[in-house]
């Protein structure tokens, strides 16, 4: 079969259409990781309360990051597209309390968000745009109360009291429907405790699916804490 001029024209804008969404959207879904303020500042490196002050003892987010089911991951994905503060300015509020930065010194979440941004939400611009990347986020956050999951099923966050790592991911399971992967760190002790939860989520950032793979995080030991934050203190890395 012939194409004439118009048509092959047309067949042509069609490929490339396909191909730009196809690349726009390469990658199979998201981790959605949220951290323990308490792990993050009970650790050689120490951390910075925010300039908006000490973040309520509860999970904040870290990240939600598209991924590869073989375990890789797109990063930095459209630079013409760099992070615009003005785009979250009236969702600044709900950020800092959800997605508050911890690092030294002392900042006010936007660099956080920036990094967030340019290195993970550019490789889903397919699925949403900036603010969107950022709603997303905090939706998500709202359908796994990590906190309530745990306290639910007796592990409250208590100094010096330790849990299986059994006992944290059932919880966590039962409450949200799919197993997570609990990263730990270690404290000044020597002690495993609970540091950062990965989640999977659908590539359109709506629901939680079971992991297609587990990242390379830092692993735990059977006996896990779950450090209190209300006794932690800031200071200056080390």
């Amino acid at each position: 079969m012939k194409l004439n001029g118009s048509a092959f024209f047309i067949l042509f804008l069609v490929i490339q259409s396909f191909a730009i969404l196809t690349v726009a959207k390469d990658f199979d879904f998201f981790y959605f990781v949220q951290q323990w303020p308490a792990s993050y500042c009970d650790s050689r490196r120490g951390c910075c309360f925010p300039k908006t002050g000490k973040p309520a003892e509860d999970f904040s987010i870290h990240g939600l990051w598209p991924n590869y089911k073989d375990g890789s991951y797109p990063s930095n994905c459209d630079s013409s597209n760099p992070f615009d503060d003005s785009k979250v300015a009236n969702l600044e509020s709900v950020l800092q309390k959800h997605w508050p930065t911890l690092a030294c010194p002392s900042g006010d979440g936007l660099k956080f968000w920036r990094h967030e941004w340019e290195k993970h939400g550019t490789c889903a611009e397919s699925v949403f745009d900036e603010r969107g990347y950022f709603e997303a986020a905090l939706s998500l956050k709202k359908k796994a109360n990590l906190l309530h999951a745990l306290e639910n099923a007796g592990i409250k966050p208590t100094d010096g009291k330790f849990h299986t790592m059994g006992q944290m991911k059932d919880a966590i399971t039962k409450s949200v429907g799919y197993a997570p992967f609990i990263e730990c760190n270690v404290d000044s002790s020597g002690y495993h405790q609970l540091y950062q939860v990965y989640q999977c989520v659908d590539a359109s950032a709506s629901n939680f699916i079971e992991c297609p793979v587990f990242p390379h995080g830092r692993p735990c030991g059977n006996k896990v804490e779950f450090p209190s934050f209300s006794s932690a203190s800031s200071h200056d890395e080390l």
